[in-house]
């Protein structure tokens, strides 16, 4: 029961996010079960691009159950602007959801994404596999921001 006995503490973003950087394709690594993705068997991926307007173009993909690939079109918009690391998402317009950035690698090779009622949560990564050792290393600090590594699901990735 870690979530709910951090449920009371308020989810912290990281510092800054640089947009350029955090820009291109991550690779999903692991996941809280969520209704998105229920058709997603595997090769989950997501693509942001900064547009013109300061909005993102977010492009999700997968490899459903039967082999097909689908795609889910979005946009972000950031809501602070001094961090760059709390931005709301929406693939269903008006019907926006929180995305905060919680965990960065200072190379962005890695980020986790989470919300502040800890129901989401997404270990992402630059490359389809992550290391053990630094996947460990991450689900450790995911207790002290209230969320139960124990409940992620590890992605699949295949040619």
């Amino acid at each position: 029961m870690v979530q709910s006995a951090f449920a009371q503490v308020p989810l912290e973003s990281v510092p800054k996010v640089d947009l350029n950087r955090y820009t291109g394709r991550w690779y999903e690594i692991a996941k809280y079960s969520n209704r998105f993705e229920h058709k997603c068997d595997r090769n989950v991926t997501a693509t942001y691009t900064l547009r013109s307007d300061g909005k993102i173009s977010v492009v999700n993909t997968c490899t459903t159950r039967e082999g097909k690939l689908t795609q889910s079109n979005g946009w972000a918009k950031v809501v602070d602007q001094k961090t760059g690391s709390k931005l709301k998402v929406t693939f269903f317009w008006p019907f926006f959801g929180d995305y905060w950035i919680i965990d960065l690698s200072p190379n962005y090779e890695y980020a986790v994404v989470g919300e502040p009622s800890r129901k989401y949560l997404w270990i992402l990564s630059r490359t389809a596999k992550m290391d053990d050792k630094l996947y460990a290393e991450i689900t450790d600090r995911l207790a002290a921001k209230g969320y139960d590594a124990a409940k992620l699901e590890r992605g699949r990735h295949t040619d």
